[in-house]
């Protein structure tokens, strides 16, 4: 099960063409983004991107079912 960091999402701005991967197990120092800290754990980073450069609401509670962006499933809890 991954840890959460926060209850709520962050709101990131993101670069249109750049890749970014999203921490699906809790454990980075570097939330909401991976720093490699799944080594030897059964999570993976979920790599994502921006068509446009924009800010996107991304979650922090791993709940989600749309990862890396919010769909509200903090409130859930």
């Amino acid at each position: 099960m991954p840890t959460p960091t926060h209850n709520n999402p962050v709101e990131m701005p993101l670069e249109a063409g750049k890749t970014y991967y999203w921490c699906s197990c809790g454990k980075s120092a570097n939330q909401p983004f991976c720093d490699g800290s799944h080594k030897g754990m059964a999570f993976e980073p979920v790599a994502f991107g921006a068509e446009e450069n924009k800010s996107a609401w991304l979650c922090n509670c791993k709940k989600t079912a749309t990862p890396p962006f919010c769909d509200g499933s903090h409130n859930n809890a």
